[in-house]
């Protein structure tokens, strides 16, 4: 394990999962805007189709299985965290499993699996 990775490994896995959340809208808001000609209001409303608990949980039950050990070790670690804050209309498991999903997304981007992350990234756009 590198130094980068055993910094990263010392992290909450909430932690992972806030940085996540922010790497994976930027990557459909990027998309958005680069294949679609919606003027912002409509890119917004767009882009919560994507970043939605329910869409990111989805997401992962998808590609679960193409998952590394490691990798599934993340999203195990990450969405059995406890997290206080709950959303009002969302699922209790539906959630942590968005979260789940944003933290694999901040685990690959913090230890700067570039190419990895790119792979699972390109799965989410349909």
């Amino acid at each position: 394990m590198d130094e980068i990775e055993k910094r990263v490994n010392e992290l909450s896995p909430l932690t992972w999962a806030y940085i996540g959340d922010a790497v994976y809208e930027l990557h459909i808001r990027e998309n958005l805007v680069n294949k679609t000609k919606l003027k912002p209001h409509k890119l917004h409303l767009e882009s919560i189709k994507y970043v939605k608990a329910s869409a990111q949980a989805r997401i992962l039950h998808e590609i679960e299985e193409d998952l590394t050990e490691e990798e599934k070790e993340i999203v195990r670690r990450t969405r059995n965290t406890k997290n206080h804050h709950l959303p009002k209309h969302t699922e209790v498991n539906e959630y942590r499993y968005a979260t789940a999903f944003e933290g694999l997304i901040g685990y690959l981007y913090l230890t700067k699996q570039e190419e990895r992350l790119k792979e699972i990234l390109k799965k989410c756009i349909y």
